[in-house]
């Protein structure tokens, strides 16, 4: 029990190793030729032209499909043999960045490099291509799991780590970054890159450099420079904003949220850990200001409870949001919601075995009994402070109750289906933001969202991961006139209101290729920063062949 911190672990062996700031590279082995396939047929080179957020790039010139043993050799065939390459996994992406932005694009889909490689109780290693879902179907048939999963779960390990994505459960557990302790990847030029965690640590300034620094050692000798950028990240628990970048930081923390314009991520190694007993609530809510309320005191008592160890206290991994816009949208469609609810809150609470023989699927019986001291009794209590408990739509789910809990997290995904339905039937782009801010200042910028939308008389919603402070503010547009319009108010709001209260407007989908999100970039690290994020790029791509587009537009 207790809160995993987000944010790389930064650990100094420069007393003990003088070059610990220095990795080295290899080459690989010649390829398997049998273990790819390319592929011209038109009709499959389209599929690959557009991502879940329906923004299209070019058809590209070819697919290369990795099959089944492929590896890092087969990739860095690919990379010798291309002019521009694009890697993809599920193409899930909501900003652009799994599509070509430029022609004499390669497309290499990884979604059959998918093997599990070697798993211990602690550690799993395996190909970039595999889904998170598959992975924690394997893993929890040993009562493991990897906890740093995005809403969708379809999402592959190789893309997740390079959007350093983050989901419900981040309060709890922090973003993709602090479960990575092991990469492979290929760089731009063919040569294969093996990352520990712990291995090369940035060299502080010296004489010689003005910035922190780290040094890769080539197979011919050579050694390269890549300098660390100086900018400062905003303080929020997760955040996918460009390259990361602290004095001290861990090299592998460079690649992780790197959009893939660094290397190719061929392999990983995730920690893992024991899979706990999680209990679901969905509780419906009379306003936005109730729901904020509620979470504050769950959030209060988990991080009491983390600090204290008390093991009857109340442990929150995620707390979700939905907002009455969201929820009619659903209605509208002709989904199941809560009657009577104008706000919706999804509560995942962790217990042990012991903890959950006291609990019930009535709130009120716990509640109105002598019950001992459990967590599932405090819960009872809070939801009775705030005038809950005796909602007819009240719903409560034990971890044994695996239909009711489909229900719930059908209602948290049913949301951006919706949406992303309603924007395909209108063909025009998602306009969306993915803004995280400190708690303490989470209500006035959904008073600002809600005041700001209404003037403009636009269709919205607002759902998001309310234990993090971050939201997904939609705005559902009819013509492209009015999605200029709606670009402008949320990068207005990104920019003067997100940044200004200490968050970030880039907190877990990353950049892509999207000219708001770029744009957003700006804002946050000003044009030097971006263009010592562009120095970092040339150093370890010199010709631009990885994913260009991606994060800042090509110059």
């Amino acid at each position: 029990m207790g809160r995993v911190e987000a944010g790389g672990q930064n650990i100094s062996e420069r007393e003990k190793r003088p070059d610990s700031h220095r990795v080295k590279t290899r080459l690989p082995r010649p390829a398997d030729l049998t273990t790819y396939s390319v592929i011209f047929d038109l009709s499959e080179r389209e599929k690959k032209q557009s991502d879940a957020a329906h923004m299209k790039g070019h058809i590209p010139d070819a697919v290369v499909r990795l099959l089944e043993h492929a590896g890092e050799n087969e990739v860095a065939e690919i990379l010798q043999k291309s002019e521009r390459v694009v890697g993809i996994g599920s193409q899930s992406s909501l900003t652009g960045g799994a599509t070509p932005a430029v022609e004499r694009t390669v497309v290499l889909d990884m979604s059959l490099h998918k093997e599990i490689l070697n798993l211990t109780d602690h550690f799993v290693t395996v190909q970039s291509g595999i889904s998170l879902h598959e992975l924690n179907e394997v893993l929890g048939q040993k009562g493991l799991w990897y906890p740093p999963v995005p809403t969708f779960d379809g999402a592959t390990v190789g893309g997740v780590i390079n959007t350093n994505a983050a989901g419900a459960n981040t309060f709890k557990y922090g973003q993709t970054r602090t479960w990575v302790e092991g990469l492979t990847a290929v760089l731009a030029n063919g040569e294969i890159l093996d990352i520990q965690r712990g291995q090369c640590i940035a060299h502080p300034p010296d004489a010689t450099h003005a910035a922190s620094y780290f040094e890769l050692e080539h197979p011919n000798g050579a050694i390269q420079t890549i300098p660390v950028p100086t900018y400062t990240m905003p303080d929020v628990s997760k955040i996918s904003a460009g390259y990361f970048a602290k004095p001290d930081m861990d090299l592998i923390d460079l690649f992780i949220g790197s959009e893939g314009t660094l290397g190719v991520i061929t392999k990983a190694t995730l920690r893992v850990i024991p899979k706990p007993l999680t209990s679901w609530a969905l509780i419906p809510c009379e306003s936005q200001k109730q729901a904020l309320a509620l979470t504050k005191q769950l959030r209060d008592a988990s991080m009491q409870t983390w600090q204290s160890h008390d093991v009857q206290g109340i442990d929150i991994s995620a707390i979700e949001y939905i907002d009455n816009h969201s929820l009619q949208l659903v209605r509208e469609a002709g989904k199941k919601t809560p009657e009577g609810a104008n706000d919706v809150l999804i509560v995942q609470m962790e217990m042990t075995p012991q903890q959950t023989e006291h609990a019930t699927d009535d709130l009120m019986q716990t509640f109105d009994t002598d019950a001992p001291d459990v967590p599932i009794t405090r819960f009872a209590n809070i939801l009775s402070e705030h005038g809950l408990l005796e909602h007819g739509q009240l719903g409560i789910a034990m971890p044994k109750d695996v239909g009711l809990i489909e229900q719930f997290t059908a209602l948290r995904e049913a949301v951006p289906e919706v949406v992303n339905k309603i924007n395909g039937e209108r063909h025009v782009q998602k306009i969306a933001g993915d803004f995280i801010v400190p708690f303490d200042h989470l209500e006035k910028l959904l008073d600002n969202l809600a005041s700001v939308f209404s003037y403009q008389n636009f269709e919205y919603a607002i759902w998001g991961h309310i234990s993090d402070g971050n939201m997904h503010p939609n705005i559902l547009v009819h013509s492209e006139q009015e999605a200029r319009l709606a670009k402008a108010v949320m990068q207005n709001v990104g920019k003067n209101e997100v940044i200004l209260m200490g968050g970030s407007p880039l907190a877990e989908h990353g950049v892509g290729r999207n000219p708001v999100k770029q744009s957003f970039l700006g804002d946050l690290y000003g044009e030097e920063g971006v263009n010592q994020m562009r120095v970092v790029k040339k150093a370890l791509d010199p010709e631009n062949k990885l994913a260009p587009g991606n994060l800042f537009a090509e110059k």
